[in-house]
């Protein structure tokens, strides 16, 4: 008995309306038995949606917000479609489609592969881009027939990887067409987005659809146009060449020097500053030869003994050999200290620094090692 009642009643449905819960719902069908309305229904079409009638598989009627009594007067195809042979008071057959005419935000897309452009500075550069996008139906008709069709419930997930494909390969027409460097395409990303848009604009449109808008919100350079472009904005901050290379030197003798239980990186450091007091210590004993240099001698001096080089044990690594001159500059850094150990020809073993004798007055202007609490 409550079966035959559910029947009955589902074939002559009064009030047909749809209440959108959701957030991704393009077009949804209005369920009912048999596809029966009742003639006099009534018909509520809320704001942000339409209704579409199809009768036996043909678009008839399309009912915008408001209220409707379905009646001869308000579906003027249907009726004539229907013929209505058996009375007005009848209940006829039709399928209704709800459409969602809202504005559908924040769909994603980006390029399904890099594109390459040429560049003036960094010559053929492989460039990716992604951002987001804003659709809604305008066509209820088209996107029905050619695109939802009778799926009872049709979502934006659906259609969402086609239009992103499609968004996705005019982008990749549009950057070189800008002709502008890479570096200067994030500068011009509104710039961009309009273009895209206008490009794809009749391609949406014959789907039934409207493109809103078209955001490009970052683009992609491989990592190694990154780093030339960071390492130009360096340079070019810095000035001065010679500075930029004392810094980078002065910046790796300190992480080898931080590293812990790093030898290598330890001997590194070491002997990377070692060369660059050399340096240093060897154009001002230049400068100072030039000040203090006499007039032509009518003989020249003879050439000066050959000073100790000695080996440095840094970290378990031998470093060297280094002059006087060198090891003189490293003790003043606190870079060597006394109980490391060296050795130089005519040395029986290695010996601590602050024990041999040569190198005794190089210490002579630090303080003694803390005694042992």
């Amino acid at each position: 008995m409550i079966d035959w009642v559910k029947k009955l009643t589902g074939e002559f449905i009064d009030i047909i309306e749809w209440l959108d819960d959701s957030t991704n719902t393009l077009v949804y069908r209005f369920e009912r038995h048999n596809n029966e309305i009742k003639y006099g229904a009534k018909l509520t079409v809320r704001e942000g949606q339409m209704a579409v009638f199809i009768n036996e598989g043909q678009m008839a009627d399309v009912y915008k917000p408001g209220m409707y009594t379905l009646s001869t007067q308000n579906m003027p195809i249907l009726s004539t479609l229907q013929g209505w042979k058996y009375g007005f008071e009848s209940p006829f057959k039709a399928e209704i489609y709800f459409i969602n005419t809202r504005k559908f935000t924040d769909l994603k897309w980006g390029t399904p592969g890099p594109s390459t452009m040429r560049d003036k500075e960094f010559g053929i550069v492989r460039v990716t881009s992604f951002g987001i996008y804003s659709i809604r139906i305008k066509d209820p008709g088209i996107f029905i027939k050619d695109i939802s069709g009778t799926e009872g419930r049709f979502t934006t997930e659906q259609i969402q990887e086609n239009l992103r494909g499609k968004i996705g390969m005019r982008i990749k027409e549009v950057m070189p067409e800008l002709g502008l460097a890479v570096i200067d395409l994030e500068a011009k990303v509104s710039v961009m987005g309009t273009m895209l848009k206008d490009r794809i604009q009749p391609d949406f449109e014959a789907m039934g659809l409207e493109l809103v808008e078209v955001q490009v919100q970052d683009i992609g350079l491989p990592e190694e146009v990154e780093k030339a472009i960071d390492k130009r904005g360096a340079i070019a901050a810095i000035g001065n060449m010679a500075a930029y290379t004392q810094y980078e030197t002065a910046s790796a003798i300190h992480d080898a020097a931080t590293t812990p239980n790093s030898a290598a990186g330890a001997g590194m450091g070491l002997g990377a500053g070692f060369a660059m007091g050399g340096g240093m210590v060897g154009q001002m004993a230049g400068a100072m030869g030039a000040m203090n240099a006499a007039p032509a001698a009518s003989a020249a001096p003879p050439p000066l003994p050959p000073q100790a080089a000695y080996h440095v044990a840094v970290g378990g690594a031998q470093a060297g050999p280094f002059d006087m001159a060198i090891l003189a500059s490293q003790i003043n850094a606190g870079t060597l200290k006394r109980d490391q150990l060296v050795w130089t020809a005519g040395m029986a073993q290695w010996t601590k620094a602050g024990d041999v004798a040569a190198l005794g007055s190089l210490f002579a202007n630090l303080p003694p090692p803390l005694p042992p609490v």
